[in-house]
């Protein structure tokens, strides 16, 4: 194994926590903000666009196949970013998947649709929402190991769970720009022009979160290794690969239902319900502020009695709660509506608020940034990728969809089994010798 020296001095004092935990808060947000805005665009207005000759369901499933291509792509971002994090650092990391992020979001604004050039309009959207995927699937290890890494050990959670806060600010600030466009313009208009607008945004904020995350100080963790895995990725697969899988299909559960509420119910409420997209996004929307306030309040408790119980926790609510959620949206009624989603976010957040500090204390520093990664960004291929595609060819006929609600229990399911087999990792305080004899 080739030993590779730090390229940089260890720090003698830890930088402002409260500072890297803003910065990897607002980086994820940013990054969020544009995956999101591709799928809500994919709910409400893409397949028109982009799939004209096809049915309208075959349009919306077509839209969220391309939105689909992004969570294939972010397992390959987590190796090629985190090849790149556990070689040369945490925070190289952080500015690459921001900026290829970015670039590709804005791009997304900028493509003609079918009626202009055919067939190309379609593929550059494919390609482009490949590219997001490759930097998001790099953005997560990179933010949530610089704040874990820098974190003390009692209150490694709660520092982690800021980064898990940003993908709630990110859906807010996406959403939120969509619904005052969607309340603001015309049919027409939104479908000519004002669908480009929060893309075009991407560009200005990737911009404010590079600025911010210049000025990081590398991981003490990665600092402290003399020896660096030569490729990270024959390491996980040779040492670890039970884990990630593990991992994997622990990880899906939460993707599903994030999705299920945040894309897909989007698309059925104003396609099969008739609701408008105003009241859709708002229902959504409310839900996903208060997943994002208790956000740290869940980490707190994982802090204190575990990142497992939780997470077995969540998994359960998640697989009792499908069906009534799905009873609560089908009445099309705002209120209703609400609640179904609000509780499912809650048992989303119940797993996800801990995660940020569970997977990376399951993998050794020399491949955590690969390892937690690709675990993590598999997930999202199994609960993120397949659930709106899934769920609205099951949601087909008259009835209430029943089928959307066995499947999303059915994930539920196999990630409670998943997270049963892996162990725990919150560090337990050494006994105090002192009150040993005392």
């Amino acid at each position: 194994m080739r030993t590779a020296e730090p390229t940089e001095p260890v720090p003698t004092a830890p930088p402002s926590l409260p500072r890297l935990a803003a910065a990897s808060l607002a980086g994820t947000a940013i990054e969020f903000y544009d995956f999101f805005i591709y799928g809500t665009a994919a709910a409400l207005v893409l397949g028109p666009l982009f799939f004209p000759t096809f049915s309208p369901l075959a349009g919306t499933l077509a839209a969220f196949a391309t939105f689909g291509v992004g969570f294939v792509a972010r397992p390959l971002g987590s190796v090629v970013f985190g090849h790149i994090g556990d070689r040369h650092g945490r925070r190289p990391v952080l500015i690459g998947s921001l900026l290829l992020t970015g670039i590709a979001t804005v791009a997304v604004g900028c493509v003609p649709t079918y009626e202009s050039i055919g067939i190309g309009a379609p593929l550059l959207l494919l390609a482009l929402r490949f590219l997001q995927g490759l930097g998001l699937g790099g953005e997560w290890g990179g933010a949530v190991l610089l704040t874990v890494e820098h974190a003390p050990a009692e209150r490694r959670g709660l520092w982690a769970s800021f980064p898990q806060i940003g993908p709630s600010v990110g859906f807010l600030l996406a959403n939120g720009i969509m619904l005052a466009l969607s309340a603001t313009l015309t049919d027409a208009q939104f479908a000519a022009w004002g669908w480009r607008v929060p893309f075009w945004v991407a560009g200005l904020l990737a911009a404010a979160g590079l600025a911010l995350r210049t000025s990081l100080a590398e991981s003490p963790d990665f600092l402290r290794l003399r020896q660096h895995a030569r490729v990270p990725l024959a390491e996980v697969v040779r040492g670890h690969w039970r884990l990630v899988l593990l991992t994997a299909g622990a990880m899906a559960v939460g993707y599903a239902v994030f999705y299920a509420v945040t894309t897909w119910s989007l698309a059925y409420g104003v396609e099969h319900l008739g609701v408008s997209r105003t009241v859709m996004l708002a229902c959504v929307m409310a839900a996903v502020v208060v997943k994002g306030a208790l956000t740290p309040v869940v980490a707190v408790l994982g802090d204190r009695y575990g990142r497992r119980p939780l997470c077995l926790i969540g998994c359960a609510a998640s697989a009792l709660w499908m069906f009534p959620m799905v009873a609560l949206l089908s009445t099309g009624e705002p209120l209703p509506m609400f609640v179904g989603f609000l509780v499912a976010m809650l048992a989303f957040i119940t797993m996800f608020a801990v995660v940020a500090a569970y997977l990376p204390e399951l993998y050794e520093p020399r491949v955590r940034c690969t390892g937690a990664a690709v675990g993590y960004n598999l997930g999202g291929v199994l609960g993120g990728a397949l659930t709106p595609i899934v769920a609205t060819a099951l949601a087909q006929g008259d009835g209430k969809p029943w089928g959307v609600a066995a499947y999303l229990s059915g994930v539920a399911l196999l990630s409670l089994g998943c997270f049963a087999l892996l162990p725990e990792t919150r560090p337990v305080a050494a006994p105090d010798p002192a009150a040993a004899t005392g």
